[in-house]
């Protein structure tokens, strides 16, 4: 007999909606303001000698890449563009922080660990039953 609260296709969509809009957030934010978006991100390319239109990746990994996660639409490689995405921004932005602790105790980079490693189990996991394209 299954257990009444057991369910792998909830508990894949609560991961996939959990991931997707709280990444979108992010996203919007970007598409508000797509100058700054690109201008900064560019800089951080730019200081580590990459090719600054890869700035315009923030857009697949934070506007279509969480689209594709909420709605179940290849999640899996939603997943792994938001694991890109977020080894990008750590590297970038935030390697001066990996080991450092925020003044409430918990990790400097948790939230951004939280979506990389959230991306890694989509990856592996994929969308469950409940998803335009269920795998």
């Amino acid at each position: 007999m299954a257990a009444p609260l057991r369910s792998d296709s909830i508990g894949k969509l609560v991961l996939r909606l959990t991931l997707g809009l709280l990444l979108s957030f992010h996203g919007v934010s970007k598409l508000m303001h797509p100058a700054g978006a690109i201008n900064y991100i560019s800089g951080q390319l730019t200081s580590a000698g990459l090719p600054t239109f890869l700035a315009y990746g923030v857009f697949i990994g934070e506007v279509l890449a969480p689209i594709m996660i909420v709605l179940g639409i290849y999640s899996r490689i939603g997943g792994l563009i938001v694991v890109i995405n977020m080894i990008f921004a750590v590297l970038l932005v935030h390697a001066s922080q990996i080991f450092s602790l925020a003044t409430t105790g918990g990790w400097t980079l948790e939230l951004q660990a939280f979506y990389l490693f959230a991306g890694l189990a989509l990856v592996f996991l994929g969308s469950g039953k409940i998803a335009v394209t269920p795998d």
